[in-house]
């Protein structure tokens, strides 16, 4: 009832909507605070469990199987070089955000759900490279082809609770396990718009989606609240206009369409658009779950942080806009011939680049992002893990 009532405050005029949204927040924290177990242990994480697409996937798409995609470049070198010698199935020359989370709060790498016979103790990665936050009958009905997986996030979610029933003792032992863990809530929602952009669909045509990835983000979220999480992130979208990507598929001659990062000014604002969308929906969870930690990771801004501060970071400045690994041009990024594939070359000091292969990251920015949103305050509200991981 509170949930529908909330989003309708949404559709009211702005200044009378957040009138109300304000007495609702206030009225809310009042109710958190005298509601609040003084009992509660607030570092006593013992698992992490991670929804999302390639940001994330530590090896999901690789047993899906990835032949004769474009994505089969990740299961051979120099994916996963820098790390572990040899590809993971992770998109990067060595660690993931992922990875880093679960090295700071003092847990072993998350194996992905689809390794058979893995260990699984100290939590499980759902996450799936190319997956959506929608389902693919949502695209299929738009005329719009998902390439990769269907293992959308309603998809991984589903195989989460078929994992809480192999691990759970009683209703008990869930509840219990559920309280005691990090829930990671993508970054998914980045491939319903990498479809439709790289489908030659207009910006206006894309916005008209974005009501539907927040919704299904909140969804998810809201469905694990209502199973007992107690701890969320939920992270918003990148400045996808600073991505070799989609710089080198707009390629746009106008000086005007950038900004002082050399970035697409109207695609920012586009991923902006929907992390305000996410933000405001995130509020009206924590309305409805005062007791729940629910976090917003600003991917966005920590991105820019980097850029903004190349040089004191140790990235060479030349190469902010362009793939370490990658098959030419101007921004080393050819769709047609991603890294690895024959053709294609790798820079030999993948640190001081910014993209890995023009879509995702090094494992040099993703360690200086994981640093920056739970260390350097871009999750709001702010989440320690190295604290965490300290009381254990």
């Amino acid at each position: 009832m509170l949930y529908a009532l909330l989003i309708a405050l949404m559709a009211l005029p702005k200044r009378i909507s957040l009138l109300l949204f304000i007495v609702l927040l206030i009225s809310s924290r009042a109710v958190a605070v005298s509601s609040s177990s003084s009992g509660d242990n607030d570092c006593d994480i013992k698992a992490v469990y991670s929804f999302g697409d390639s940001i994330a996937d530590t090896g999901n798409l690789l047993r899906e199987g990835v032949d004769n995609t474009s994505f089969s470049s990740i299961a051979r070198l120099p994916y996963g070089e820098t790390t572990f010698g040899y590809p993971t199935g992770r998109c990067s020359n060595g660690l993931l955000m992922i990875d880093f989370i679960a090295k700071d709060l003092g847990l072993p790498y998350l194996n992905p759900y689809l390794e058979k016979d893995a260990n699984f103790t100290y939590g499980v990665n759902f996450a799936v490279a190319g997956a959506t936050a929608l389902d693919a009958s949502f695209f299929s009905e738009k005329g719009m082809m998902i390439p990769f997986t269907n293992s959308s996030l309603h998809v991984q979610l589903g195989w989460f609770k078929s994992h809480l029933k192999t691990i759970c003792s009683s209703e008990e032992d869930c509840g219990d396990r559920m309280k005691r863990a990090l829930f990671m809530v993508g970054e998914i929602g980045g491939n319903d718009y990498n479809y439709a952009f790289f489908g030659k669909r207009p910006i206006q045509e894309v916005a008209t989606i974005v009501p539907y990835v927040v919704g299904s983000i909140i969804t998810a979220a809201k469905e694990l609240l209502d199973m007992g999480a107690v701890r969320l992130v939920i992270p918003g979208n990148f400045p996808i206009g600073c991505i070799p990507a989609y710089l080198t598929l707009v390629n746009s001659v106008n000086p005007s369409a950038y900004d002082e990062n050399d970035c697409l000014i109207d695609l920012n604002a586009f991923a902006m658009s929907h992390n305000v969308k996410l933000q405001k929906a995130i509020e009206v969870l924590r309305l409805l779950y005062p007791n729940a930690v629910i976090a917003y990771a600003d991917y966005f801004r920590a991105f820019l942080y980097i850029l903004n501060n190349a040089d004191k970071l140790g990235f060479n400045k030349k190469f902010l806009n362009q793939a370490c690994c990658g098959g030419g041009g101007g921004y080393n990024f050819d769709a047609a011939a991603m890294c690895g594939a024959p053709g294609t070359s790798v820079d030999r000091n993948p640190s001081s680049f910014v993209s890995w292969d023009g879509i995702h990251l090094t494992q040099e920015a993703y360690r200086i992002m994981e640093k920056e949103l739970f260390g350097g305050g871009y999750a709001y509200p702010s989440i320690e893990l190295t604290k965490l991981a300290k009381c254990q």
